[in-house]
């Protein structure tokens, strides 16, 4: 990890600039313009020929030949899968649902209408999005927790239709335990096609995959762009980069706990992004120290230092008030605060996708288990982002019917804006009525 100390303002407002320029354009801007290029190709591709552009998409990227009437998964596998979970596999899902389903519950809205005193009625008509896409990533792992994260919202709100689809990449097809949770969580149909050519499948809709009103779930970057090219057409969520962690601590901080929340994030690719507040400089060490011990038993090592020897920032402050004002900058996906005072730490935080507080509680227990939502903004989006509620997936009306009273009382005012902004026609509305 890049060791940083700072030792005076000049510095600190040096480091936050460069977290706040982050998610801001850079890097290789022809890789980009191939990558955007390619992109929509494709999507061009699968809107004009739609079934027979996906699977020849899918053949070319996953190395899997599929007719389109395979692309669909039946219900009978995808419930065999649920169904032949082992007992304490199926204990973990079934309680991790029922967490995430209670949490996004509390976020579901309702209409709601005013009526004044002369009968004059203003009002919010709140109604679910028809139909959604999931996306489920695969490929380097599978992610049953994934699954949940995008359906459970989309079912709070009340959307009437829920499509999954995740790349044929598990001898042909998807894992068991993205089925299974595909199965627990209520999709209602799911598709073994991914990529960009699955996003342009589920905004344009084929004879094979139906068309939808929005589009969750993360994926690499030409699922990323693909997003980007349809939002025209279908809603997105929001555009998601590599895994970040922020971790704050103090001298009442374990610093295995906190080398443990620094590498749980970097494991998910060697772009994932993690970085070290503490402002004692011995601490720092003791965590760099427990790093290499724990990476001597870990699966996905090699990513992990790969991450943290490119991506990883350990930061010396001079107080856990610089460290708040830098992690304001940063915003992080995820914020593990492990010091004495968390709360009052925490109430200095105003960025943040997902705040994990105490030394009790790791990021990984909102990953999985704990209800709320794992799909967080990235690249410094949660300064004016969130995650992935019930919330996306509703459309809110306005509804006003004035009573005649009403009307007569403020048609002098419409019309003075109107002609104020020299619109005619608006106040002639206005003027026929009186």
């Amino acid at each position: 990890m890049e060791f940083i100390k700072i030792t005076s303002d000049a510095q600190c407002e040096s480091l936050k600039a460069a977290f706040a320029s982050r998610g801001q354009s850079g890097g290789d801007e022809a890789r980009r313009s191939e990558v955007l290029d390619n992109t929509q190709a494709i999507v061009n591709d699968v809107r004009e020929r739609g079934d027979a552009a996906v699977a020849e998409y899918t053949e070319r990227f996953d190395g899997v030949s599929l007719k389109p009437s395979e692309f669909e998964i039946g219900p009978d596998e995808i419930q065999a899968a649920f169904d032949e979970l082992s007992p304490e596999l199926r204990k973990a899902l079934e309680e991790a649902h029922r967490n995430i389903r209670a949490f996004h519950e509390v976020q579901v809205h309702r209409s709601w209408e005013h009526m004044d005193d002369d009968g004059t009625i203003l009002g919010q008509r709140v109604t679910p999005i028809e139909s959604a896409g999931v996306y489920v990533p695969g490929g380097k792992a599978f992610y049953p927790s994934s699954v949940l994260m995008n359906i459970v919202p989309a079912k709070a709100a009340g959307v009437s239709e829920i499509i999954m689809v995740s790349p044929p990449s598990y001898n042909g097809t998807i894992h068991p335990l993205v089925l299974a949770a595909a199965s627990l969580a209520g999709a209602d149909r799911v598709f073994r096609v991914g990529g960009a050519h699955a996003v342009a499948a589920l905004a344009y809709g084929t004879d094979s995959i139906p068309a939808v009103r929005k589009i969750t779930g993360p994926g690499n970057i030409f699922v990323t762009v693909a997003k980007r090219l349809i939002s025209d057409v279908a809603d997105i969520d929001k555009e998601a980069g590599p895994s970040e962690v922020a971790v704050v601590a103090d001298g009442s901080a374990s610093p295995r706990l906190a080398a443990a929340e620094l590498m749980a994030q970097a494991e998910h690719d060697e772009e994932a992004v993690s970085v070290l507040f503490a402002a004692d400089e011995g601490f720092i060490q003791e965590v760099l120290d427990a790093i290499e011990t724990e990476l001597q038993t870990l699966s996905k090592a090699d990513i992990i230092r790969t991450a943290l020897s490119t991506q990883g920032k350990a930061c010396l402050v001079r107080s856990l008030d610089e460290a708040a004002e830098l992690v304001n900058e940063f915003a992080p996906e995820h914020l593990s605060v492990q010091v004495e005072d968390s709360w009052g730490f925490v109430d200095k935080i105003r960025n943040a996708g997902c705040i994990a507080v105490g030394a009790d509680t790791s990021v990984a227990v909102g990953d999985y288990f704990a209800g709320s939502n794992h799909i967080l903004p990235t690249g410094g989006r949660a300064r004016f982002s969130s995650a992935l509620s019930a919330d996306d997936f509703y459309k809110k009306s306005s509804v006003i019917s004035y009573s005649p009273a009403r009307f007569r009382e403020a048609a002098p005012h419409i019309l003075a804006l109107a002609n104020a902004e020299e619109l005619t026609a608006h106040a002639r509305a206005i003027e026929v009525r009186q």
